[in-house]
């Protein structure tokens, strides 16, 4: 069995970024204050204000309409968990990520991802070699994935031992996701066709990831969610399967 190195997590502090504060992210962010340990540093990143139409499916209230998600849980988050939290209502592409640590993305649309994937670049997978992750999450109507992967120079993504430092980011693993536009539909219409529990379950499933990650006990690379089936599946890092994601990505 390959596991992930957690080696950033060993480290006197590390940081955790969180960029996108909506649907899945507003769970995730609390879910993280929970299991994150005291050293470590939370950053959340959406530069969206919360609007009418958010709240039938985020966890905001009326009286945190006009004002920035990511302002809104920072806020929220700190003074309930007794805890620094830091925000930014900048996007993503025009900041620099911290790094030792992991970098988790709740977006819905395959510009953001492009984004993040540009700001890890060489961050997370550097020439001083592994300084962290990118846990990326995304879901339908009722299903969801969550992709983990650190590396663009795909002949580093090989296990040293039972142990794999570098995997392919998750827009190489999937490049389809590159493609996905924003819904266009309005929250009404998204609230009764999407599940009710489908951004719980995939905010859950992160913070499973992430705590494995953190405790060196994850051994996937991808995961995958069906409500309607109510399946689970996981793929596990093997040099079958990461070899195969670095066909399907192009090398």
């Amino acid at each position: 069995m390959y596991k992930l190195c957690n080696d950033f997590a060993a480290r006197h502090s590390f940081s955790v970024t969180l960029v996108g504060c909506g649907g899945t992210g507003g769970f995730v962010a609390e879910g993280l204050c929970r299991i994150l340990p005291p050293h470590a540093s939370l950053v959340l990143i959406d530069h969206d204000r919360v609007e009418e139409r958010n709240l039938c499916r985020q966890c905001f209230s009326r009286d945190d309409l006009g004002q920035f998600k990511s302002e809104v849980l920072a806020r929220r988050l700190s003074k309930r968990f007794e805890r620094a939290i830091s925000f930014t209502t900048m996007p993503v592409g025009m900041l620099e990520i911290e790094v030792p640590g992991l970098v988790i993305g709740c977006v819905d649309n395959g510009l953001a991802r492009r984004d993040i994937a540009e700001a890890v670049k060489d961050k997370l997978c550097s020439p001083s070699g592994h300084a962290g992750w990118w846990v990326d999450a995304g879901n339908g109507d009722n299903y969801g994935q969550v992709l983990i992967g650190d590396a663009h120079r795909l002949n580093l993504c090989r296990p040293d031992g039972d142990t794999y430092h570098f995997l392919p980011l998750p827009t190489i693993q999937r490049p389809d996701l590159l493609r996905q536009v924003p819904p266009a539909r309005d929250c009404a219409a998204i609230a009764e066709e999407q599940g009710p529990t489908i951004n719980l379950a995939m905010a859950a499933l992160v913070i499973e990831v992430v705590r494995r990650i953190i405790a060196g006990t994850c051994f996937w690379v991808q995961l995958y969610l069906d409500m309607e089936a109510g399946t689970l599946i996981p793929v596990l890092a093997t040099p079958e399967t990461i070899n195969a994601l670095k066909r399907k990505g192009g090398e």
